[in-house]
C-alpha cells in the first residue's frame, strides 16, 4: 500500500514538473513536429568592376519539391514533373513515392518552366522562387571571378574568397501540418525573409580585361601555345585591372571541358575531376616558373643599392662565362664584347649578371629578396596562391648564385615578380596585389572598405630612379625595342625561360613593361607558355604588350608626348 502511494506521489510530482516549469519547452517541441520548413534562398551579392559593370549577377529560377503525404494524384504528379523538367519517369517516381517530410525534385529550374508547373495546381507540389548565379560575359576573367555550386556557395576565385560577404542568409516558409503530415487548412504560413548578400566592388576593369583577353586568345592561336597569361596592375597601390589565363572557360558551364582540355594529350590519363582542376587553374598565382631575364631587374636593383656596381663599370662578354666547372653561355653566343653595366642590362647579357651577382653575394642577395617579398606569398585575395621555391642559403654555391643572378634555378609566381618590380619602380613601397575594393548593401551603402598592407622594400629613391631609367633604355634602345610606342615613355624587360627539363625544348616567352617610365601608372606582364616556332620574349611577347599598351594607355588618360628618337637595337633574350 505504502509503495503504491509513494509511486503515485512521485508520478504526480513529475507530471506537475512537466506541466508547469517545462510546459514551454514541450509546447515548442510539439510545434516543431507539426511545422514544415522550406528554404528561401537569399539573392547572392553581385560582383562589379571598377566602373559599376556587373560581372556576376543572379537570375530568377525555381526549386520544385514534393510533400509525400499531400499528394492526391501521384501518377499525374509523376507524369507532369517528368515531362516539364525533362527527368526520366523512374527518377521522378522514386522521389515522389519516397515517404519523407519534403523531397527536392530539381533546383535551378527556369522561371518559365516553374510557372508552367505551378499552373497545374498539383496537390503536394511546391514551386518556390530561387536564384541562380549568372555571368553576363561568359568566360571573362573566369579564373579570377570563379563560380558557385548548386547550393549557391563559391567554388573558386573571388566567389569563394568573399563567400561570407556574397552569400547572404537564407529565409524560410513555415507551414503547419497535422499528425498525418497534411497542411492544416486556414493556418497561415510563417515567412522568414532572407537577407540578401552584399555586393562586391572590384578593381577589375571590364574593358581592359576584355581587351587583354582578346589579345591573349589571338596570340594563343597564332603561336599554338599551351597558354597565355596577362596581368595588368597599378604599381602604386596593387589594384589589379586585368588578369588573363587563356584559355579561359565558360563560367555559366564550368563543368564542361574546353576544347583545349579535351585536346591536351598530357591530360588524357587524368580523372575528370583532375581535368577540371587543371581547367580552372589560375597560372598567374597557382603556378611557379623560372622567370629568366625579367629577374635581372631584381639583381640590378640589389647591386645598385649595395653600391657594388655603377652604370659605367665595364665588363667583357665572349659569349659565355666559366663558373667553377660550368660553362654558362650568353644568349648571344658570339658575345657582346666590351660593354658597360648599362649596356649589359640593355643587352640582357648573362655574363655581366653572373659577375654582378657574385659582387652582391648570396647573403645580401637573399636579404634583398626578402625585402622585395620573394620569400612570401603576395597576399593577393584569391585562394590557392603558391609560394616561391628557393635554394636554402647554405646550399647556394658559385654556380647556383650565377644562375640565380639571371633568373634560373629557382621558381616564383608571375604575380610575385610583378609585385617586386612594382616596388622598384614606385619608389620603394611593397604593395599587396588585390581585387576587392569594397562591399556594399542593396542600397549601395558601403559596408566595408578593404585595406591592404604595404611595407618598405629597402631600396633608396636613387636606386629606384636609376632602375626606371635603365628599364626605359631597354625598350627605347635594347632588347625590348618591339614594345616601343611612339610618343610614350615605356620601361620594360624581356625574358625567354627554358622549362624543365632543360632538354625539353619548351620555353616561356615573357615581357614585363610599365608606363609612363618616369611615373608608372600601370605595369603589365605577359607570358606565352610553350609557343611553337620563334620563342624569344623580345620577338613575340614584347609586341603583344605594345598592342595592349597602345589601347590601354589612352584609355587610362595617359597622353602621348612628342616622341624621342627611336634608336632600334639588336639583341634577344
Amino acid at each position: 500500500m505504502w509503495v503504491f502511494l509513494c509511486v503515485a506521489l512521485g508520478l504526480s510530482i513529475w507530471l506537475g514538473f512537466l506541466m508547469i516549469p517545462e510546459s514551454g519547452y514541450y509546447e515548442e517541441r510539439a510545434g516543431d513536429l507539426h511545422e514544415r520548413e522550406r528554404a528561401i534562398k537569399a539573392a547572392r551579392g553581385r560582383i562589379y568592376d571598377r566602373n559599376g559593370i556587373v560581372l556576376a549577377d543572379n537570375q530568377s529560377v525555381c526549386t520544385v519539391t514534393v510533400i509525400h503525404n499531400q499528394i492526391t494524384d501521384p501518377e499525374q504528379v509523376i507524369q507532369v514533373l517528368s515531362r516539364e523538367l525533362d527527368i526520366d519517369e523512374a527518377t521522378v517516381r522514386k522521389r515522389v513515392e519516397k515517404v519523407s517530410s519534403i523531397e527536392r525534385i530539381k533546383s535551378n529550374v527556369p522561371k518559365a518552366v516553374g510557372d508552367v508547373i505551378r499552373s497545374y495546381k498539383l496537390d503536394g507540389v511546391n514551386v518556390d522562387e530561387d536564384y541562380a548565379r549568372y555571368y553576363p560575359y561568359g568566360s571573362l576573367a573566369s579564373k579570377v571571378l570563379g563560380f558557385t555550386g548548386g547550393d549557391n556557395q563559391g567554388i573558386i576565385g573571388l566567389e569563394v574568397k568573399y563567400n561570407d560577404y556574397l552569400q547572404g542568409t537564407e529565409g524560410a516558409i513555415l507551414t503547419t501540418t497535422d499528425v498525418r503530415g497534411l497542411e492544416v487548412e486556414n493556418a497561415a504560413e510563417k515567412r522568414i525573409e532572407p537577407v540578401n548578400g552584399m555586393d562586391l566592388y572590384t578593381s577589375i576593369d571590364y574593358n581592359m580585361q576584355a581587351y587583354a583577353q582578346q589579345v591573349a586568345d589571338k596570340i594563343l592561336e597564332q603561336k599554338e601555345a599551351k597558354g597565355v597569361s596577362i596581368i595588368l596592375m597599378n604599381p602604386q597601390n596593387g589594384e589589379i585591372y586585368a588578369m588573363v589565363n587563356a584559355p579561359e572557360f565558360d563560367l555559366n558551364e564550368p563543368y564542361v571541358f574546353t576544347a583545349a582540355v579535351e585536346g591536351d594529350e598530357a591530360l588524357a590519363g587524368l580523372s575528370d575531376n583532375d581535368k577540371l582542376n587543371q581547367m580552372w587553374r589560375n597560372t598567374c598565382i597557382n603556378d611557379t616558373y623560372e622567370p629568366g631575364s625579367t629577374f635581372k631587374i631584381i639583381t640590378a636593383a640589389s647591386a645598385l643599392e649595395d653600391g657594388v656596381v655603377s652604370l659605367n663599370d665595364t665588363f667583357s662578354c665572349p659569349g659565355y662565362c666559366i663558373v667553377e666547372d660550368r660553362r654558362i653561355r650568353c644568349h648571344k653566343t658570339t658575345g657582346h664584347g666590351s660593354e658597360t653595366f648599362l649596356e649589359g642590362f640593355m643587352n640582357s647579357c648573362n655574363p655581366v649578371f653572373i659577375n654582378v651577382g657574385a659582387r652582391v653575394g648570396i647573403n645580401s642577395m637573399y636579404s634583398h629578396f626578402t625585402d622585395l617579398g620573394l620569400f612570401e606569398k603576395t597576399g593577393v585575395d584569391l585562394p590557392g596562391e603558391s609560394g616561391s621555391i628557393m635554394h636554402d642559403v647554405d646550399g647556394v654555391g658559385a654556380v647556383e648564385l650565377a644562375t640565380i643572378s639571371f633568373g634560373q634555378s629557382f621558381q616564383i609566381t608571375p604575380l610575385q615578380l610583378l609585385r617586386s618590380v612594382s616596388a622598384i619602380i614606385n619608389g620603394g613601397t611593397l604593395v599587396t596585389p588585390h581585387f576587392a575594393v569594397s562591399a556594399a548593401d542593396e542600397d549601395f551603402s558601403v559596408v566595408e572598405k578593404f585595406t591592404y598592407e604595404t611595407s618598405d622594400c629597402g631600396l633608396s629613391e636613387a636606386t629606384c630612379e636609376t632602375m626606371k631609367m635603365m628599364l626605359e633604355k631597354v625598350v627605347s634602345e635594347g632588347t625590348g625595342n618591339k614594345a616601343y610606342i611612339e610618343g610614350y615613355s615605356i620601361g620594360g624587360k624581356t625574358a625567354t625561360s627554358q622549362k624543365l627539363p632543360r632538354n625539353s625544348g619548351k620555353y616561356i616567352a615573357s615581357f614585363l613593361g610599365f608606363a609612363p617610365a618616369d611615373d608608372p601608372q600601370i605595369i603589365g606582364l605577359i607570358m606565352i607558355d610553350e609557343p611553337t616556332g620563334t620563342y624569344y620574349g623580345g620577338t613575340i611577347a614584347a609586341p603583344v604588350m605594345k598592342e595592349v599598351f597602345e589601347n590601354v594607355l589612352p584609355y587610362l588618360g595617359i597622353e602621348a608626348v612628342q616622341a624621342a628618337e627611336d634608336t632600334q637595337a639588336s639583341g634577344e633574350q
